[in-house]
């Protein structure tokens, strides 16, 4: 049997852990120890510890947020670390004979593997740079408001009722354009890998799309690229309810040249969007 391997890359905040936890639950082999659920995602982030681990120490090692939320990059590998990632990648490969894995810092790395894999197939998770960032700014701000929420009743009541909201607007202001900046590197770098890899070996899909389409995703998996899983619907693992409602972020943005840039990069990856 060909030993097959899925890349699934995708910015934080698109729903790449809904759609690697709809492929787990189709029998894809994505990690033996998986991130716990956390506040930032009560499903959990089915992220491959093994990867997860090692991103976060190259970014480290390169003075960068081990989170990922960073518009810089990493310019080149040392030894140690190319040869740590070729050490997993080797292993999964000697154990598994499909195997993926998913997590959000993939994408500041996908010349490496490119490189190291080059056979692997691409599954591309796309969210609209509005959606992103307005989860980006919930998801940190709840760090500030459990804070609040965890002090005494006085305090919680000031929170509350007069210090909240003003905060809660600062915050958006101080923090939309650097997420946004974000939003647009992350999808930069996955528009330049898409253009350098063959049409077949890659796939672009939303959540919203899988939840009428992911009959058509599954047999792609199956019959283009000889992925051995079992279907199951993509709507008995999607929660509407978790993915919470956009805020309108355009009027945080003082580089108004970003958000065309931002359309701009959102049209030319929708041009690449799987159709069923």
């Amino acid at each position: 049997m060909q030993k097959r391997t899925l890349i699934i890359a995708g910015m934080h905040r698109s729903g790449t852990s809904l759609i690697t936890h709809w492929l787990a639950k189709c029998g894809m082999q994505l990690g033996e120890r998986l991130a716990l659920p956390n506040h930032g995602n009560v499903e959990g982030d089915f992220e491959d510890l093994e990867f997860l681990k090692m991103h976060e120490e190259i970014l480290a090692n390169h003075q960068l947020p081990t989170s990922g939320l960073t518009d810089q990059h990493v310019d080149t590998f040392s030894i140690y670390e190319r040869e740590k990632v070729k050490s997993i990648i080797k292993t999964k490969r000697q154990l598994y004979d499909q195997w993926g894995w998913k997590d959000p810092r993939t994408c500041l790395f996908l010349d490496v593997y490119k490189e190291l894999i080059p056979d692997a197939c691409y599954l591309i998770i796309l969210r609209n740079y509005q959606s992103v960032t307005s989860s980006l700014l919930r998801r940190e701000f709840k760090y500030i408001d459990n804070k609040y929420m965890a002090r005494k009743y006085l305090s919680r009541l000031v929170w509350t009722w007069f210090r909240r909201s003003r905060r809660l607007d600062a915050f958006y202001h101080s923090y939309s354009q650097e997420f946004l900046k974000i939003w647009i590197s992350y999808n930069q770098d996955i528009l330049k890998c898409i253009k350098k890899l063959n049409r077949d070996a890659f796939v672009v899909v939303n959540y919203s799309m899988l939840n009428k389409e992911d009959a058509s995703v599954f047999a792609h998996l199956q019959n283009n690229w000889n992925f051995s899983l079992k279907y199951f619907r993509f709507q008995d693992v999607f929660k509407e309810s978790l993915m919470g409602k956009d805020i309108d972020i355009d009027g945080y943005i003082t580089d108004k040249s970003l958000i065309a840039t931002a359309k701009q990069l959102q049209n030319e990856l929708n041009g690449y969007m799987m159709m069923g």
